[in-house]
């Protein structure tokens, strides 16, 4: 739900232009996902709850896919790294005729407290979020007067052994009246251990025009910020707990919870059931009373009311399983509907196809849906029997009520109620094993004479 707050008065900077270095990637920090998500889309969304006037996004050159994820909100460049007060001055260009309040956070935080920004922005000074992390390594040290309030901020680098020690770090994030922020921040230098212009630094420009600052203290149970693949990890074991809570809590059953991973958009109805070592990716909905069977693989897909999936069964993007259809052990399903009552039990591949009605779909079955340059389409209808260790080169269309013998290859079409066979005559030949054997064994005992 967004916040009723006039959009008039507020706007947000989110600082995305870090490259990844300490990633050890060559995909921009914010890109990376958690739960399926890129962390600065999470972001994104929680500065639109706030009902800003606009939203700019600072990224760095050759960021196009961080430019695209910002999108429609205003796109800043930051032409070098040279810090996060840096980094704000290049997008008060857009904040030129703006009056109000200046919200600014980092890409590298996700999951921040929409309750907590929302405090700092109806404060009219300087509002600084500030953290007691499990680790404070790494993170800039805040100390604060006899009265709470702020009196500078230390980076690691740049603090004493003794500034070390303090536990209360801060978050990145800062508000700030939109009418100060342009003199503060040409008012920032680069003269310390990093050569940056730090944002951190504006607190103490603001002090020297009576101007206070207050601090916003969050809760965490994860290191603040994200920095490096451990710390990636982490928010997403976070990210999976609160997504697994609230489906629990709203009607699904998780036999093994801790093994199951969703999907940040995942759509679960009531009375699902998903048993252990399942994954669900981006763009599913499953309807009600849907059993989703051990080690399944799921996104990209709708899965239809009292439907059954698995175990070991993959459903992958473009797929319908329409209400009471069953995909069972080891099947693919790719680009397919599986209309309703249809089942494939057994190990079989179903790509580009439509499986009528309560049609049955024997174990081993390939549909041959590429020929190497293009995909083709298959459409079986209702209550057709496909026999086991079929093969269905598309294109092809099957009637209603067919059945193909098991072991056939069908590259031809099928008339409504027909039978199709399509596969070589037997022959047996009396006596021929034991005369293979005999010759194979002399062959074989020649060969070791020799050696």
């Amino acid at each position: 739900m967004k916040n009723p707050r006039s959009p008039s008065d507020l706007a947000i900077i989110i600082l995305a232009a870090g490259k990844g270095s300490r990633m050890k990637s060559a995909l921009p920090k914010v890109m990376h996902k958690i739960a399926g998500r890129s962390m600065l889309e999470w972001l994104i969304e929680r500065a639109e709850n706030l009902n800003p006037q606009k939203i700019i996004v600072v990224t760095a050159p050759n960021m196009e896919d961080v430019a695209n994820v910002a999108k429609p909100h205003f796109i800043a460049i930051q032409q070098e790294q040279k810090g996060t007060g840096d980094a704000v001055k290049s997008a008060l260009a857009d904040l030129k005729d703006f009056q109000g309040r200046v919200l600014i956070l980092m890409g590298d935080e996700p999951f921040v407290d929409e309750d907590i920004l929302n405090q700092m922005i109806a404060y009219d000074g300087i509002a600084v979020m500030t953290v007691s992390p499990p680790d404070t390594f790494g993170q800039g040290r805040v100390i604060t007067d006899d009265d709470g309030y702020l009196i500078r901020i230390v980076e690691h680098k740049d603090a004493t052994d003794e500034e070390r020690k303090i536990q209360l770090c801060n978050a990145g994030n800062m508000c700030v009246p939109a009418d100060k922020i342009h003199n503060w921040a040409q008012a920032l230098n680069c003269d310390n251990a990093q050569g940056e212009y730090y944002l951190t630094d504006i607190p103490k420009i603001a002090a020297q025009e009576g101007v206070k600052a207050k601090i916003f203290n969050v809760r965490s149970d994860v290191n603040w910020g994200i920095n490096n693949r451990v710390q990636l990890a982490e928010h997403e074991a976070r990210a999976q707990q609160i997504l697994r809570e609230d489906a629990m809590m709203n009607g699904a059953t998780m036999i093994d919870p801790s093994s199951v991973t969703l999907s940040w958009d995942t759509e679960l109805g009531e009375d699902v059931i998903i048993e252990p070592n399942v994954f669900i990716g981006p763009w599913t909905s499953i309807g009600d009373n849907v059993t989703i069977f051990a080690g399944s693989y799921i996104e990209g897909a709708i899965i239809d009311e009292g439907a059954e999936i698995g175990p070991y069964a993959r459903i992958r993007p473009k797929s319908v399983i329409e209400t009471g259809a069953s995909v069972g052990n080891f099947i693919e399903v790719n680009r397919s509907i599986i209309k309703a009552g249809a089942k494939a039990k057994h190990v079989s591949y179903l790509g580009d196809a439509v499986i009528g009605e309560k049609s049955n779909v024997g174990a081993g079955t390939i549909i041959a849906n590429y020929d190497g340059f293009f995909k083709h389409k298959t459409t079986i209808g209702e209550r057709v029997f496909v026999g086991s260790n079929s093969t269905i080169i598309a294109p092809v269309t099957i009637g209603d009520g067919a059945i193909i013998a098991a072991g056939s290859n069908i590259n031809k079409d099928i008339d409504t109620n027909a039978l199709a066979i399509a596969r070589s005559k037997q022959e047996n030949h009396a006596g021929w094993a034991t005369q293979y054997r005999y010759v194979k064994k002399e062959q074989k005992q020649n060969e070791q004479d020799d050696d």
